[in-house]
């Protein structure tokens, strides 16, 4: 068997799709992508495959080392991306040949179930308990929400009592036998970081996630022994190498993106290293059906995972959903807050073709906001 055609496609809301063709029919599809530079990793795609095109597609592991060591200059968003969604074609490429579900081809299930949160705001608060009560509602039992929207330097006793009220009100509706999690987004300082931690605690969160934008990572075993509450990153890093010093930093939950961080093959390893390091796996995923069918496929073999974000009515999905382009939503019927094992070959759907093909044609621009403090200087978003 070998790849014959490798494609890409740029469809709302914000997402890249990418379908790896066979001259066996047998088709697989991925999912790579970096929000609001989507157009940028379409066009490392298109470089990978000049290499993978005339190969056979179930070199996986082999694939792998080539994409991301085969160019003298390696690593970084882009790159990682491009290969991630790749790998997750190959692997789903993989299953479909074998018959058989990528979690069965990774050593097997450990679990039955999955357990997902919804997402519900935060940074904008006005209809936060709404939000956490249709959730509840829904079956989930827990939701993440943003601690804050853009945030001074040092947080004012005002801004400080904010995110504390807010996280209060959110666990007022969950009850204690329900959880929140709460996504700092990089847009504290250290600092300032320390100081919302401290006040939290009581408030008990499953964790707090990024505390502090990636290039402070060096600061993160401080904030670790600043207090009780289990830390979390790892949405922008891409590899084990850059888990490591976060793992070793004391973070209790490693969140690598399965569209980011190399694919199914490079996270699956990383939830091994969090293994050694008594940390837990909940991978990032505010993303599409592939890159969750993928993230659950990880689960699903992965014995320190903890929980899956998923983006179903996240506020980025203004023109489509994460059901938007499959054709059957069973694999993402979440029941009592559980996503349920799927034993159909390779990552488990069937992507709608037809719609895909159609919103690729329209296509998307999509950027994240540039914040900025009232002073008129650049805030993290």
């Amino acid at each position: 068997m070998k790849i014959t055609r490798i494609e890409t496609f740029l469809v709302p809301p914000r997402w890249l799709f990418c379908r790896v063709e066979t001259d066996e029919g047998v088709v697989g599809w991925g999912e790579p992508v970096v929000e609001g530079r989507a157009e940028v990793v379409r066009a490392a795609v298109d470089v990978l495959a000049e290499y993978l095109v005339g190969q056979d597609p179930l070199r996986i592991e082999d694939h792998w080392q080539v994409l991301t060591k085969g160019g003298f200059y390696r690593g970084g968003p882009i790159l990682s991306s491009a290969v991630a969604g790749l790998d997750q074609a190959l692997w789903d490429i993989a299953g479909k040949t074998y018959g058989a579900p990528v979690h069965a081809l990774l050593g097997g299930p450990v679990r039955d179930s999955v357990r997902v949160y919804a997402w519900v705001g935060g940074d904008e608060p006005a209809q936060l308990t709404e939000q956490v009560t249709e959730q509840v509602e829904a079956g989930f039992t827990a939701v993440k929400m943003n601690a804050a929207g853009p945030t001074s330097p040092m947080a004012t006793a005002a801004e400080t009592a904010a995110v504390v009220g807010r996280v209060a009100a959110v666990r007022d509706v969950l009850g204690p036998d329900r959880d929140v999690a709460v996504d700092f987004h990089g847009r504290f300082t250290a600092a300032a970081a320390r100081r919302v931690l401290t006040e939290l605690a009581p408030l008990h969160p499953l964790f707090v996630e990024e505390p502090v934008v990636p290039e402070h990572g060096h600061l993160l075993g401080q904030l670790v022994a600043a207090g009780p509450i289990p830390l979390a990153t790892g949405e922008r890093l891409f590899s084990r190498a850059e888990f490591l010093p976060a793992l070793a930093a004391g973070i209790a939950v490693a969140q690598p993106d399965l569209s980011h961080a190399g694919g199914i093959s490079e996270v699956h390893r990383i939830a091994s290293l969090a293994d050694t390091y008594g940390a837990q796996l909940a991978p990032h995923c505010p993303l599409g059906p592939i890159a969750l069918a993928a993230s659950l496929q990880v689960a699903f073999a992965t014995p320190n995972f903890l929980i899956q974000e998923q983006s179903r009515g996240i506020h980025y999905n203004k023109d489509a959903d994460l059901l938007s382009y499959v054709v059957d939503p069973e694999p993402f019927r979440f029941t009592a807050g559980h996503a349920h094992r799927c034993v159909a070959p390779g990552l488990g759907i069937t992507v709608d073709e037809n719609a895909v093909r159609a919103a690729d044609r329209t296509g998307h621009t999509w950027r994240n906001p540039v914040w900025r403090h009232t002073d008129g200087s650049f805030t993290e978003w």
